[in-house]
């Protein structure tokens, strides 16, 4: 079972957090309301004048303004009834200064109402008169964000998203990161899987650009939403990158999982699967073990299954109760001795000249399972120049041999060459090289084969 992953698919992160309009006001206009004729005329030429430069007050604009502004401010006052004005008063909005003025009114009405469009109404004017205070300009267009988001309005919302962005909009409980979450979740919910997705990978390159960490929420976002949706590769490609910057025992688990739960795998591709989770420790049921026993097989991989079965009884996951297990396990001490001792003439006929295709596999197999990279590399790479092979598994197994010689560089170009069913596994031992070559620092075979038989 998944750790990470649920079918249910998470809320909308501007709905995870409450409203950032809450009980917030906003100031308003203030300019002479009762001036004589003469003031006014005055004041309207200096308006005219004013307006040409996209600011003032028009009369139609303070004819509509002020009995709503005197309303607002009465004591116990009740707008309910004057809601249909406010909403009109946005059609008088025509300078910048009547905008910010006008659209703050609105705004505060909305509160006042509970009416998430008025709000939005208001904030919409308020940003389109360029007049809001540069420290105030990330939260209002992060104000705008989450009304536009919550009606729905996903391509409006992203607009007002990137300029909370862009103005560096945080609070104690938004991070930045945060912010570029909610960005490729608004495009998740749009249904835009493709926008969505490539945002945030790029969000993903720029913050390992800039030599920042990438925020694990990103990877498993990414990770949640391509497997419910099941799209492939991409979710193969979120996943690698995840366990790549966050190789936990649990997180390679549930990537392991992500793959097995998407594919249909034969035996050979469960005993290549099982092999890299033996490698990351990922091992944590007896079915794991019990599945990995079966692909192995005791009479193919004596020594193979005997350390499995070991491990697994070593950690008290396997128990010795298992009659499966205990059967696998007499059948695999029964047969090593024996299956060592025919080594050399396997050796010695796959790399005869006549040898057959199923000669030269079965020495792979035989010297993979003995962690002798080496010659398993060798039989690999014969295998894959002749007639009838299967390329996708022959290749496998020559990146698995090619890692435990610490050929990293050529391990990861064979797993890319591998494509089908097995591509999925492939892009795993990918991510497994990289990590193993961190973690080595490049060591060679040794620590590769000290790491496979933990």
């Amino acid at each position: 079972m998944l750790t990470l992953i649920s079918r249910k698919r998470a809320s909308s992160f501007a709905l995870a957090i409450s409203l950032a309009t809450g009980t917030a006001v906003i100031g308003t206009a203030v300019f002479p309301t009762e001036a004589s004729a003469q003031r006014r005329d005055r004041d309207r030429d200096r308006d005219q004048q004013q307006e040409s430069d996209g600011g003032g007050y028009s009369d139609a604009f303070r004819a509509a303004y002020v009995p709503l502004d005197e309303a607002m401010k009465a004591e116990g006052g009740d707008i309910t009834s004057m809601r249909a004005q406010f909403q009109q008063l946005a059609g008088v909005l025509n300078t910048n200064d009547e905008k910010i003025a006008g659209g703050g009114l609105i705004f505060n009405a909305g509160i006042r109402l509970q009416d998430r469009p008025l709000q939005l109404l208001g904030m919409e004017n308020m940003l389109a008169s360029g007049k809001v205070p540069a420290e105030q300009v990330g939260r209002y267009n992060f104000i705008a964000y989450q009304l536009s988001n919550e009606a729905r309005d996903y391509a409006k919302a992203r607009r007002y998203l990137q300029g909370a962005i862009d103005n560096n909009f945080t609070t104690e409980t938004i991070s930045a990161s945060s912010l570029r979450i909610a960005m490729a979740e608004s495009f998740f919910a749009d249904n835009d899987l493709t926008s969505g997705f490539d945002y945030l990978q790029q969000a993903i390159a720029d913050q390992k650009a800039s030599g920042q960490p990438v925020d694990e929420q990103w990877y498993r976002r990414g990770v949640t939403v391509a497997y419910e949706n099941e799209v492939v590769p991409t979710v193969y490609d979120f996943v690698t990158m995840w366990i790549s910057d966050y190789p936990s025992a649990t997180n390679w688990r549930d990537a392991i999982n992500v793959a097995r739960n998407l594919n249909t795998y034969e035996g050979p591709e469960i005993l290549d699967l099982f092999r890299l989770s033996r490698r990351v420790g990922a091992l944590s049921d007896a079915s794991d073990y019990d599945y990995y026993v079966e692909a192995a097989d005791a009479r193919r991989l004596p020594r193979e299954v005997k350390d499995v079965i070991d491990e697994g009884m070593a950690a008290g996951v396997v128990s010795s109760g298992n009659l499966f297990i205990t059967e696998a396990l007499e059948t695999a001490n029964s047969r090593i001795a024996s299956d060592r001792a025919d080594l050399p003439a396997l050796e010695r006929d796959a790399l005869a000249s006549d040898a057959g295709l199923r000669t030269v596999v079965a020495a792979g197999s035989a010297f993979l399972s003995y962690d002798e990279f080496g010659k398993a590399e060798t039989f690999y790479e014969k295998a894959l120049g002749m007639a009838g092979v299967n390329t996708n598994e022959a290749l496998t197994r020559l990146g698995i041999a090619k890692l435990g010689l610490g050929k990293y560089d050529e391990a990861r170009s064979t797993f890319a060459r591998v494509s089908g069913n097995r591509a999925s596994i492939a892009k795993l031992w990918i991510a497994y090289a990289n990590e193993l070559e961190k973690n080595t620092g490049g060591a060679a075979a040794q620590s590769a084969a000290s790491v496979e038989t933990m």
